[in-house]
């Protein structure tokens, strides 16, 4: 019954038109001889990443009869770890003709079978070398590839739209010196901060965009940390997430949180609090920033930043948040930091300075975030912890990204750059 089932899936993706697509500025390979794996949080694209490399494979004339998409989150499957092969023989069933080593399987949220990495092992290990897999939990991946896969995969992160791919996903190709292009790039910045880079609600109106990405959290919640962590107290993990999601770009600390909910009545454990936390992170509904350090024990139990994963899902569950431009800011700029796939820290001495940019054990970068300078207090607060930073380091120059300034100084010996952020994220 099962593969009967599997026979009908396979073949209705074989007989129906892709959709039509935009691009993601994501290069994926498709010759690695390597399992390529795309992380991320629900509804980033990931998906849409796989039909774009189906879509190249087909134009570079792989007929679609050697292409396998099985989407694990199909209600209509139900399947465990040991019936996957039925996968194989239903598919060979349907076209005898066609050998397994030359096909190309593409594997959505496979993560939801326990066991999976026995099978895609096995399969890689009989010759198939063309392997795509997604997934939007990073432990249930991360633990599975640092075991049965190790050294056979490739991974790549998908986040929500970056500002640039939000102009082309719009059809507007930025000028950035043009007067005219610059005025329609800062006017879809302001909606950008505001209503981040979801794919799907991009175009929607705010009611029907809040009301979609307001589904994104409840299903994070229902059937991410619900199901899969098995966590008992809703009302419990329900005020933990929005205390945690309203603490963006702040530091952290699930003690003070343990306090207001037990002053508040709830029962829960300070230890599964930081359970919550690392499901939260895991599932990719926020990310954590640490402080910079040397000592590997304090980097990990020192002071820690929160960074949710896009400005709209935040906006969505967090009416305060949209008023809040230099959040929005700090927020935008550490996702692109991310997306850059930059390891980055925050510094913290007697100033502070918001973002560091490592190599290796060396810092390249520091970069400050704020929404203007033309305040004087907020001006010397900023350049303080930059130069502190940048003295720090032995860093030549440092960077103040705002939102709409554009200068360059030089103090004590450092350059200061001082750049808006359209400028920043397309430049």
């Amino acid at each position: 019954m099962k593969k009967e089932l599997l026979k009908q899936i396979i073949r209705d993706f074989h007989v129906s038109p892709l959709p039509a697509l935009k691009r993601r500025t994501l290069q994926v390979p498709t010759a690695t001889g390597k399992i390529i794996t795309l992380v991320g949080v629900r509804r980033s694209g990931k998906t849409s990443s796989l039909f774009n490399l189906i879509e190249d494979l087909l134009k570079q004339g792989v007929p679609m009869d050697r292409i396998l998409y099985i989407n694990f989150e199909d209600e209509r499957l139900d399947l465990k770890a040991e019936e996957l092969d039925l996968l194989l023989q239903a598919y060979q069933e349907l076209y005898p003709d066609a050998h397994v080593e030359g096909c190309y399987f593409f594997f959505d949220e496979i993560q939801n079978i326990n066991g999976w990495d026995k099978f895609v092992r096995r399969l890689y290990d009989k010759g198939t070398k063309n392997i795509y897999i997604t997934g939007s939990n990073a432990r249930f991946l991360s633990s599975e590839i640092a075991t049965s896969l190790r050294g056979r995969t490739i991974s790549y992160e998908v986040f929500p739209l970056s500002f640039s791919e939000y102009l082309s996903f719009k059809d507007i190709v930025p000028d950035v010196n043009s007067s005219k292009s610059i005025a329609q790039i800062n006017h879809q910045l302001g909606v950008y901060l505001k209503h981040g880079g979801f794919p799907e609600v991009i175009g929607y109106d705010d009611a029907l965009r809040n009301r979609v990405l307001q589904e994104y959290f409840n299903v994070m919640i229902y059937r991410d940390l619900l199901e899969r962590y098995e966590i008992k107290n809703l009302p419990a993990l329900k005020f933990f997430l929005k205390r945690i999601m309203s603490s963006a770009t702040k530091q952290v600390s699930v003690n003070n949180i343990y306090n207001e909910l037990k002053s508040s009545g709830f029962k829960i454990g300070k230890t599964q609090l930081y359970d919550n936390l690392e499901a939260c992170v895991n599932i990719y509904m926020a990310q954590i920033l640490k402080k910079h350090t040397n000592s590997l024990v304090d980097r990990e139990l020192g002071e820690k930043k929160i960074y949710a994963i896009d400005n709209g899902l935040l906006n969505a569950i967090d009416y305060k948040f949209s008023d809040d431009t230099g959040k929005s800011l700090e927020q935008t700029v550490y996702l692109e930091l991310k997306r850059r796939e930059k390891d980055i820290c925050f510094f913290k001495d007697k100033s502070e300075c918001d973002f560091i940019v490592k190599h290796g054990p060396d810092v390249t970068e520091a970069i400050q975030v704020t929404v203007t300078l033309s305040d004087e207090k907020t001006r010397k607060r900023e350049i303080k912890g930059l130069m502190e930073c940048c003295r720090e380091f032995g860093l030549q120059k440092g960077l103040i990204i705002t939102l709409d300034s554009l200068e360059e100084f030089e103090l004590d010996g450092i350059k200061i750059s001082v750049e808006p952020l359209y400028r920043w994220l397309l430049v």
